[in-house]
């Protein structure tokens, strides 16, 4: 099992933020260390926001992504709604692919249609 300050994993983080780094432009990119893994946080800079979080545990091999909607409630404090997640993506290669997919809108369309009853996917 790989910690935080391992090499390894400082390594892995780096190699994703230079290749993320292409979305600087329309994403806040930032990265934090939790007690059981880490995580890189995604924030659209636009009229609709979306923040995307890829997390990798410690313990395993396998990436997850989630997407979330971001509204503002009555006190004007930041509220996330889950509206995509994809779990146990096996390699980087998946997951940049995966990523750059939902970037593009997979998560909005596929939110769209479990609302209107997939009528978008026909």
């Amino acid at each position: 099992m790989e910690y935080k300050f391992s090499p390894k994993i400082k390594k892995e983080i780096d190699g994703i933020l230079k290749e993320i780094s292409f979305w600087n432009e329309f994403f806040s990119i930032n990265f934090d260390f939790y007690f059981d893994g880490w995580a890189i946080f995604l924030k659209e800079k636009s009229l609709y926001p979306r923040s995307i979080v890829i997390f990798k545990s410690y313990t395993t091999n396998s990436y997850s992504i989630k997407s979330f909607e971001v509204h503002l409630n009555y006190s004007k404090k930041e509220e996330f709604e889950e509206i995509f997640s994809v779990e146990n993506i096996r390699n980087q290669n998946l997951l940049l692919k995966e990523l750059k997919e939902i970037i593009y809108g997979k998560d909005i369309l596929n939110n769209a249609s479990k609302i209107y009853k997939n009528r978008f996917l026909k």
